[in-house]
């Protein structure tokens, strides 16, 4: 399935402002829901709502989600950075956190 069909299987985000997340390290990264990272907003708000947060497990999850932009992150480090930071999870397995406003 595609991005866009994932996508279509997850609950709607609309109420929902901003996911700010933090790294295992306190490194700090915002998702904010407007065009261009909606997706994101409702793939991760839907992660932490299965897992409670991002481990190993939510990563692959979440990168089965992204579908067919998975490769074009991996061919182009830094264009999908919240697809990058799925696969940096998927590597180390040190689990980031989040809370939606």
């Amino acid at each position: 399935m595609s991005f866009a069909d994932n996508l279509n299987l997850l609950p709607e985000t609309g109420h929902l402002a901003v996911i700010e997340l933090t790294g295992p390290d306190g490194e700090a990264a915002v998702i904010e829901n407007v065009p261009g990272s909606q997706g994101s907003v409702r793939v991760y708000a839907w992660l932490f709502a299965k897992y409670g947060d991002l481990g190993r497990m939510a990563a692959a999850e979440g990168l089965e989600l992204y579908a067919e932009h998975v490769a074009d992150a991996r061919a182009h480090p830094g264009k999908h950075p919240n697809i990058d930071r799925l696969l940096a999870i998927v590597v180390d397995g040190r689990p980031w956190y989040g809370s939606m406003t």
